[in-house]
């Protein structure tokens, strides 16, 4: 697909290496490029003989969102170059990124790694693979951000979401609306809106896992019921898909396509964005006037092992800075994590962040990557005997 045919759908890989997320529309095809592991994404025709080489790792889709890389490239990694004297080899190994650095940790290959969110991060924390850094950059970074994905400082915020029920215009008249103010109460005593939700699946997509430890969290936090509950209501009903471009593809494919999807709550932004009319909305999860979601967080790590620290430190305040920052909304399609930055209009259309409440607040890093194992093997139980 050329700009002649309409923008390339950003790809926000939530679980960067294996399976994720790529925004389409209806009538927009999916194009996601994979580049090959060890192969420069990133060289700006520059000879680095003589100069330090920072090997990243990170995902495919990295500042993709409105198909103009070159000239994002140009902007977070070539000025970085020029400024430090420096080349970045940026890097997308196969598998997860804690994964490949979990492989490598006797013989660290990169020096840093962009995209570890709230889920892998913990998990990258607990095998000591990072260093821990304390940008001074983070005085422009809310404080929540930051011990929600690595309270230790091992793993940096960069850009944060939400997840949400996105909910097409027929699911909506069908409720009379009331599918805009959805909840999981509604949703497990009721077969047709079960019927009509469609889920990424938890134990291979990190949407679908994120969304589990939503509802997880919302059980606990608002139900004080098991979590279990729910799932052992729904799953005779609920659509599962096995990766969000899949589950997103169904639900932008009429005529048998499911009312609603668990998706990102900037999905309105980005489809006014690219000139789409307005087909679908967004919501989260409601209780007695109160709305709760789960904020997905993206970070940038130094690992351990690194022959380049300072070079890495300094690289790790770039990412928080004006330039980087101001680059994600429109190719990251997330909040930049430094507050100062404006936000495009079109974000207006977005689930407001300050009308929702966060679960991850409820939860630690370390008790994520303790108990998921077990919460996955849970749901994987439920959905064999009630499926």
């Amino acid at each position: 697909m050329g700009p002649a045919d309409g923008p390339v759908a950003p790809g926000h890989r939530r679980l960067p290496g294996t399976t994720g997320r790529v925004v389409v529309v209806v009538a927009l095809a999916v194009l996601v490029a994979v580049a090959g592991y060890g192969v420069y994404a990133y060289q700006a025709g520059k000879d680095p003989s003589g100069e330090p080489t920072l090997v990243v790792y990170t995902y495919d889709s990295l500042f993709t969102g409105t198909n103009q890389t070159a000239a994002v490239d140009a902007a977070v990694f070539g000025a970085f170059e020029s400024a430090h004297h420096v080349h970045i080899d940026l890097e997308r190994p196969p598998g997860t990124l804690v994964g490949t650095l979990l492989s490598e940790a006797n013989a660290p290959t990169a020096d840093l790694v962009i995209g570890l969110d709230e889920v892998t991060a913990p998990e990258a924390a607990a095998h000591h693979l990072l260093i821990p850094y304390t940008s001074p950059a983070l005085a422009n970074v809310p404080s929540n951000l930051v011990a929600e994905i690595a309270p230790d400082h091992s793993v940096t915020p960069y850009e944060y979401g939400y997840l949400a029920f996105d909910y097409n215009e027929s699911f909506a008249n069908a409720t009379h609306g009331a599918v805009a103010n959805a909840s999981f109460d509604t949703i497990a005593a009721n077969a047709s809106w079960a019927s009509n939700l469609l889920i990424e699946d938890p134990t291979v997509d990190i949407t679908g896992e994120e969304f589990l430890l939503w509802q997880i969290e919302y059980a606990a936090t608002v139900d004080h019921a098991n979590w279990t509950g729910f799932w052992k209501a729904v799953d005779p009903h609920i659509q599962t898909a096995p990766d969000w471009t899949d589950a997103f593809t169904q639900f932008s494919t009429p005529p048998n396509n499911p009312g609603m999807v668990v998706s990102y709550s900037v999905d309105p932004a980005y489809q006014s964005y690219f000139g789409y009319p307005p087909t679908f909305g967004a919501t989260v999860a409601h209780s007695n006037g109160t709305a709760y979601g789960w904020k997905t967080i993206y970070g940038v790590g130094i690992v351990a092992g690194t022959r380049h620290l300072t070079l890495d430190q300094e690289f790790v305040d770039w990412f928080l800075s004006g330039t980087v920052q101001s680059e994600i909304p429109t190719n990251e399609w997330e909040y930049p994590a430094n507050s100062t930055i404006p936000l495009p209009s079109v974000f207006s259309l977005a689930v407001p962040p300050a009308s929702i409440t966060p679960l991850n607040d409820a939860v630690t890093p370390a008790e994520i990557a303790a108990g998921l194992p077990e919460w996955l093997s849970e749901w994987q139980t439920i959905d064999n005997l009630y499926g």
